[in-house]
């Protein structure tokens, strides 16, 4: 997800994405944990996924 994406979006629909991005790296970090993930860089990919959300968030409450 790139960021120029992110930003054409108003405020609820990022909070939603972060929800259902949040919620999916808690299974991705299950996974993990029982040996079922076989791709590991998922879990980064979405923590950043998840600090780009927030990023667009804070600088639209700002303006």
């Amino acid at each position: 997800m790139k960021y120029s994406e992110i930003q054409t979006k108003d405020v609820q629909e990022l909070q939603k994405e972060l929800k259902e991005k949040k919620m999916q790296l808690f299974k991705l970090r299950m996974s993990q944990k029982t040996m079922q993930l076989q791709k590991t860089s998922e879990i980064r990919d979405t923590r950043k996924d998840i600090a780009r959300i927030m990023t667009a968030i804070n600088a639209k409450r700002e303006q």
